[in-house]
């Protein structure tokens, strides 16, 4: 059951020490059971950060604290989005339907917009509404919901992680960050504090994009956001902040912040709840102060002020403050590796006249490794191009449908998909067999399907965009529809302002424990 609210007014100087006094207590104890090793590490990592860096990236004792969490959590009250998870898990009174509606939800919008996760949360919760239902599910079924969703993994691991619960923890979700992290496969750091604040109310923070580009410009942090210390003192910030009384509120709150008021490129800082306690906004207004020369003098704003050498916490010297970028000069974009550039071949091989309706063949990835599990067209890596590439492609067709008929093959097009971390280029061809005896049989691994099926089955969207190539070419159809080469969405038209501030609504929070981010994340 939701836990009641508390409601923010002034109390009495007496009342206030003790409150100040039992919210230190729940800081430095432990919740719900004793600190595992690992969690008693993570403390006292923040302490030595805390130690080591200037008050000025630091909230400066509970009465500031105490600020933030007051104006955050009203503006959180009046203003956050209504959504089914989020509805789910506030009218539901069973602790694991609770925990399971979270994790799932947590799941879907590490590195997907909200607008998308909630068309495919609505339909799993429908399919699957209890651990108990998803444990016995196939994982077929599992990757033939996800299609489409992206970063596929992530559903693996789910129904990985509910038959644990249901196999092996006697149907019980785990109660606490640490538990939820060691014992559940998939689950990071910040997906097992959000389980356990959200469904639990244990008073641990979170971390993930979002919160990451609040806090940085709340305390004015500049350095990389992906190294280590500056990955450490905002998760202390973040566990500093958590109110005990609402943890999972809190955390929601600050995310929702970063989505919709604190956005990457257009920040609403006339709208922020914080601005007061926003040190990169204290920073605009010096800046326009002085610009504007209304004042004799400087104005008193407190700066970054380490004992000796570069402020860790500070942006380096050669990244001066840009006037022209406001409070988006936090947090410092990090630099990233492009991703490597892969070639494959693939072909729609068809059967026209099979009984039943035309059919294309389909064939399943391995079960480990980038696409686990899915369906493709057969498809070889190559070189770009070459007479070797259509050899190539032939033998492994060849492979799955026995002997064909090469001088049909056909190169239709080029589709280009972008990974986290491979830029991967589709040669597509096509092949169909006109007058030959229908195939009725094929190896394990393979299947003939309708069109109808193929759109319902567990396949990735590049492969979606190969068929659309392929429909696109192939005769009779429509002249004036030219689907080649295919890009992805990196290589479209920019959108205008208006549409990126309605984006903004629907941005993703991209935590840092997502398993996208690993190899085998697509």
């Amino acid at each position: 059951m939701k836990k009641p609210r508390t409601a923010v007014r002034s109390r009495p100087r007496k009342q206030a020490s003790r409150q100040e006094g039992r919210e230190k207590r729940v800081l430095s104890s432990s919740q719900v059971k004793p600190p595992t090793p690992n969690g008693l590490a993570r403390r006292q990592e923040e302490v030595v950060v805390q130690a080591s860096v200037s008050p000025y990236h630091l909230f400066r004792g509970t009465a500031e604290v105490r600020a933030f969490r007051e104006n955050l959590l009203r503006w959180y009250d009046r203003e956050k989005r209504d959504l089914p998870w989020r509805r789910r898990a506030e009218g539901e009174v069973d602790l694991d339907r609770r925990a399971y509606a979270v994790w799932v939800s947590e799941v879907m919008l590490q590195q997907t917009q909200v607008a998308t996760v909630i068309d495919y949360y609505t339909r799993w919760m429908q399919k699957w509404p209890t651990l108990q239902d998803l444990a016995s599910a196939s994982l077929e079924g599992v990757n033939q919901l996800w299609a489409g969703l992206g970063y596929y993994s992530r559903g693996r691991r789910l129904h990985e992680g509910a038959r644990k619960v249901v196999e092996e923890l006697g149907g019980h979700v785990p109660r606490t960050a640490e538990t939820l992290q060691q014992l559940l496969p998939g689950v990071g750091r910040y997906t097992a504090g959000a389980i356990a604040s959200i469904a639990f109310g244990q008073a641990t923070g979170v971390v993930d994009g979002n919160v990451v580009r609040v806090l940085c410009r709340v305390r004015a942090i500049g350095a990389d956001s992906s190294s280590a210390l500056v990955s450490q003192h905002l998760w202390s910030l973040a566990q500093q902040l958590v109110d005990p009384a609402r943890p999972g509120d809190l955390n929601q709150a600050a995310m929702e912040l970063g989505a919709t008021v604190c956005t990457p490129q257009h920040p609403r800082c006339s709208q922020c709840p914080v601005r007061s306690l926003c040190r990169a906004h204290q920073r605009v207004e010096r800046e326009q102060l002085l610009a504007s020369r209304s004042l004799p003098g400087s104005p008193d704003v407190e700066e970054c002020a380490p004992g000796s050498g570069q402020c860790r916490l500070c942006a380096p010297p050669s990244e001066p403050w840009d006037p022209t970028l406001g409070v988006t000069n936090f947090p410092r974009k990090a630099s990233r590796r492009p991703p490597r550039e892969e070639c494959s071949a693939t072909c729609v091989l068809e059967q026209p006249r099979a009984v039943g309706g035309p059919r294309i063949l389909l064939v399943q990835r391995p079960n480990s490794g980038l696409l686990a599990g899915l369906w493709e067209f057969p498809s070889v890596t190559t070189e770009p191009s070459g007479q070797r590439q259509r050899q190539a492609l032939l033998q492994e067709l060849q492979r799955w449908a026995g002997p064909l008929p090469a001088t049909r093959l056909r190169h239709l097009g080029q589709v280009v998909h972008t990974f986290s971390h491979i830029k991967l280029t589709y040669e597509v061809y096509g092949l169909a067999l006109e007058g030959e005896t229908p195939v009725t049989t094929t190896p394990p691994g393979a299947r003939w399907l309708t069109r109808e099926e193929f759109h319902t089955a567990a396949v990735s969207t590049a492969m979606k965009k190969v068929f659309r190539v392929y429909e696109g070419r192939r005769p009779g159809a429509c002249k004036g529809s030219k689907r080649s080469p295919v890009s992805t969405p990196s290589s479209r038209k920019k959108p205008s302002p208006g549409q990126q501030l309605l984006d903004s609504f629907f941005r993703p929070h991209i935590p840092r424990d997502a398993p996208s981010l690993n190899s085998t994340a697509q």
